[in-house]
């Protein structure tokens, strides 16, 4: 008997483009999932079935030692292909043995760590099928406005209620033979495996992305390849990221900026760890050159229209590449720039095209609050 752990991954991918090799975190969405297996001491093989030669090139280059890729035929990678489908079709083309156990892991479920599958295989000397679930405290509804899981006359505390299962989508276990007896790969005695609560947000739609990766940074601080020893250089917006974006006026006419405190030690904790900082604004106010020199900064760059070319051009003076660069931004004219350095960072008012910029770092400060502090605490205690 062996055991087989078996993910499919399409490469056209309709609500994310690439997303299975698309970076999370550091590495490649489908690269967490290939390292928890293949640190599992009874995974026997990882199946990767896919139908892109770009995600069959990633995948050879992590290097795994049980990881085979298998080419899955067009029949099986439409969009409305199901996992039966593409799992029948690897068992009869693998020839398994019915007394193999098939393990259906999802890429886009990428909390999934070693213990969990190793849980999930042994609850299997037990059960027919094994699924992972997350235990959810939510008290949920029918259309018809009944309950299903609760007493709406004896509401519980939420620290009271026992909670329900939820399918999370990180795998399904199985044996073959009861796979092709009931072309279907939950049967019989079903188990489940529990896995943290927070593990219910599968990635389905950008939103989905942005939630994932701050759940997992969260709960995987030592796993996520955020090398912040990499800065060189860190810049930042003014309106919107130093200020909250507001503009305030005297009786005069005078224009007037409120800005944090914090922010001003956040850029002088960071020139202290020889982290060149700097502001650099699309406005051309002296109010911010004041704000500038005040706090010592090394550069500030004032009616910079095209932020992107400002910075390269500052890379090629430093002698420094965009990867080195580090830069807070909160609205369209930082797009460009926040989408080609190594490190793009935004607060939590910023609009949402900048939010959903890939491996964007959403702070939880709002602008004017400390946002560049924040950002600089996490860098220094990295």
């Amino acid at each position: 008997m062996s055991i087989i752990a078996f993910i499919p991954v399409r490469g056209g991918s309709k609500s994310i483009p690439g997303k299975n090799i698309k970076n999370f975190c550091g590495k490649p969405l489908i690269y967490w999932n290939l390292i928890a297996l293949e640190e599992s001491e009874l995974v026997d093989e990882i199946i990767v079935a896919t139908d892109s030669e770009k995600i069959c090139q990633v995948v050879k280059e992590f290097g795994f030692t049980k990881v085979k890729l298998y080419r899955r035929s067009d029949e099986n990678a439409q969009d409305h292909s199901t996992s039966e489908s593409i799992i029948l079709e690897y068992i009869h083309y693998a020839k398994l043995s019915p007394s193999d156990i098939f393990m259906l892991v999802q890429a886009t479920s990428p909390f999934t760590r070693t213990d969990d599958f190793n849980n999930g295989l042994r609850l299997m000397k037990k059960y027919d099928t094994v699924f992972s679930c997350a235990k959810i405290k939510r008290f949920i509804w029918d259309k018809n406005g009944t309950p299903l899981n609760y007493d709406q006359n004896n509401r519980p505390r939420r620290q009271d209620f026992e909670g329900t299962f939820m399918e999370n989508g990180a795998f399904c276990i199985s044996s073959v033979f009861d796979i092709i007896k009931h072309n279907n790969r939950i049967s019989g005695d079903i188990g489940i495996c529990e896995m943290a609560e927070y593990t219910f947000v599968e990635i389905d739609e950008v939103e989905d992305w942005i939630i994932a990766e701050q759940l997992f940074m969260k709960n995987n601080a030592n796993k996520c390849e955020l090398d912040f020893s990499k800065i060189k250089i860190l810049l930042s917006d003014v309106d919107g990221v130093l200020t909250d974006s507001g503009m305030y006026y005297s009786e005069k006419g005078d224009e007037l900026k409120r800005f944090c405190t914090y922010d001003g030690m956040g850029f002088n904790l960071l020139q202290k760890a020889n982290i060149k900082v700097g502001i650099l604004t699309t406005e051309d106010r002296d109010l911010n050159r004041v704000r500038a020199k005040k706090l010592k900064l090394d550069f500030h760059f004032h009616g910079a229209n095209d932020k992107l070319r400002t910075v390269k051009d500052l890379c090629k003076q430093e002698n420094i590449s965009l990867s080195e660069i580090a830069y807070i931004g909160d609205d369209i004219n930082c797009f460009d720039l926040l989408s080609n350095i190594g490190f793009a960072a935004c607060p939590t008012n910023a609009i949402k095209i900048v939010k959903d910029i890939p491996n964007i770092v959403q702070l939880q400060k709002s602008g004017g609050t400390g946002v560049v502090r924040e950002f600089a605490d996490m860098i220094l205690n990295k």
